[in-house]
């Protein structure tokens, strides 16, 4: 009690003093260790750390790294960012060192000119890794659109387009070398080519190692990238930081930390984004498809209401719609079956896994620059950096199951910020769903993440003015024969597409349970309408009456 001085003030002022000096002292007798962990272990060590509390801070000090030469690119003088971009970068950069993790922003928010403008920043080697090769050639077309870079200076590795090695003097030259997860995480047998590639890939050592669709990461085959590839910082970018399993958060210590998240209605608001309407439209079965429907197996189930003619004639009618009011309109189906039947009967031109680069380009560009191409039809290979800035109508007619992502990823082909419109909304997202089918517990579950964002879904479950169009399978002779058609479809018709270069993983916890039931349990054509309600085992309930369980 001596020592305390008369003054309060005075006495904290000692207790402060008293922790400077010690925080000195401290910091004196510190020691700065440096140690290399092997490439293969550093995912162990990072996730170890974050079970212990002490998450490692991956930050790369590009001023002072002398050993790595600077590229010499800049952004062009009339690039400009937005605030919500310069804010994720600062985030990103706030201590002039690069700090490793994930950046999510809406699809069409420009993801791809934060990353650029990030190679940039760092201007040392860029290794940028996309899910498909036309998303590699949307980033080559934006690097060359918003940096001061050389043809020479880009360097591609894919498939389907392959630039030289840079050999000799070159070798040790910076570059932005752009490929595909697939191509980088392959384990089998390569050409001599592709063998060069990789042996470029693994032998550089990389300032920034930009990771396009992060979201993909975690999955088995393609986290290899990260013990192949040596890098200092990683920066991941994704418009869903959602995925169908238990895995997104390993992404904490794969990349690292969220760094920055937009809010997607704020950006809405502000005319960053397009204002999107969501509609979840219920098209009835038809008697006869809805019979073989009860009694088929769970894959043939898929099929028919994929294929329900109401479904056929809602979606034509919508097209026809919305061509006559010049909009550009993506319809979406992941089985291939249907997509080329819906395509084909509509006389529109469709594109799918097995449709060539060229093919692709061409279909895309007749879309983008063609008034007399306002709609073409897609499946999954769409999901992902298909950047079409002038569609402003989706329509989905099949998915892959309850994926929150793909729904996300899906609404955010039509994001684009839209020229100024007196309408309330200037983009449309329509969701057809067949009644009384697996498809409306799957809807519920896509909805989740979108409803989660601030969006809100409109049911409609009757069209007005149909009647009045002209539209294909009127007659109950075309929708029997089209019924035939599904029938006779092989089981690998029925199955959805599978798509190698991209990871699409279904959820067990998103996947609705399965079984056969009788019509009793089921409703009528125009409404759910439920069963008597008696006492059942959660398993004896049907899938549709999981939102009314006790």
């Amino acid at each position: 009690s001596k020592n305390i001085p008369e003054d309060i003030d005075q006495f904290y002022e000692k207790l402060t003093g008293d922790d400077e000096e010690e925080d000195s002292q401290a910091l004196k007798n510190l020691e700065v260790l440096t140690f290399e962990v092997k490439q293969e272990a550093i995912e162990v060590v990072q996730k170890r750390c974050i079970e212990l509390e002490y998450p490692l801070l991956a930050e790369y000090d590009f001023r002072h790294d002398t050993h790595n030469p600077n590229m010499g690119i800049d952004l062009k003088p009339a690039t400009v960012l937005r605030p919500y971009q310069e804010k994720s970068l600062r985030k990103m950069f706030g201590n002039s060192r690069a700090r490793s993790g994930v950046i999510v922003l809406p699809c069409g928010a420009g993801k791809t000119l934060v990353g650029v403008t990030a190679a940039t920043t760092i201007n040392k080697r860029c290794l940028v890794l996309a899910t498909s090769n036309v998303s590699v050639e949307q980033w080559r077309s934006q690097f060359k659109l918003w940096a001061t870079i050389q043809d020479h200076q880009l360097v591609r590795f894919t498939r389907e387009s392959r630039d030289p090695v840079p050999s000799g003097a070159n070798r040790s030259k910076p570059v932005v070398c752009i490929s595909t997860y697939s191509m980088v995480a392959y384990t089998g047998k390569r050409t001599y080519a592709a063998e060069e590639a990789m042996s470029y890939i693994e032998s550089q050592e990389w300032g920034l190692l930009l990771l396009d669709e992060v979201h993909t990461i975690p999955a088995k085959m393609f986290r290899r990238v990260l013990t192949i590839v040596q890098a200092h910082c990683k920066l991941g970018l994704t418009a869903t930081l959602v995925r169908e399993d238990d895995k997104i958060t390993d992404l904490n210590f794969l990349i690292g930390p969220k760094i920055y998240e937009a809010n997607w209605m704020e950006l809405q608001k502000a005319g960053h984004i397009a204002k999107v309407q969501c509609a979840e439209v219920w098209c009835p079965m038809t008697a006869e498809f809805y019979s073989y429907y009860l009694r088929s197996s769970i894959t043939r189930r898929i099929l028919l209401s994929v294929m329900n003619p109401n479904k056929f004639r809602i979606c034509q009618y919508l097209i026809n719609y919305h061509e006559r009011r010049n909009d550009k309109i993506i319809v979406f189906s992941d089985n291939v079956f249907a997509l080329k039947s819906y395509a084909q009967s509509m006389k529109k031109p469709y594109l799918y896994g097995e449709t060539s680069q060229a093919e692709r380009m061409q279909i895309l560009q007749n879309f983008q620059y063609n008034p007399r191409i306002n709609t073409i039809f897609v499946s999954k290979v769409a999901d992902t950096s298909f950047d079409l800035p002038e569609a402003n109508v989706l329509i989905q007619i099949s998915a892959h199951g309850g994926s929150r992502r793909q729904e996300a990823q899906r609404l955010g082909r039509i994001l684009r910020a839209k020229k100024f419109s007196t309408e309330a909304f200037n983009a449309y997202f329509y969701s057809l769903v067949s009644q009384d089918t697996i498809e409306m517990g799957y809807s519920r579950k896509r909805q989740r993440f979108l409803v989660n964002q601030g969006y809100a879904y409109k049911v409609v479950n009757h069209i007005p003015g149909m009647e009045k169009e002209t539209l294909v399978f009127q007659t109950k002779d075309e929708q029997l024969q089209l019924l035939q058609r599904v029938l006779q479809a092989s089981d690998a018709d029925a199955e959805e597409e599978d798509v190698k270069e991209e990871l699409l993983e279904s959820n067990r916890e998103s996947r609705i349970s399965r079984k056969e039931t009788s019509t009793a349990s089921l409703s009528g054509a125009n409404a759910l309408s439920y069963s008597q309600a008696t006492k059942r085992s959660a398993d004896e309930r049907h899938p549709l009456f999981k939102r009314f369980r006790k």
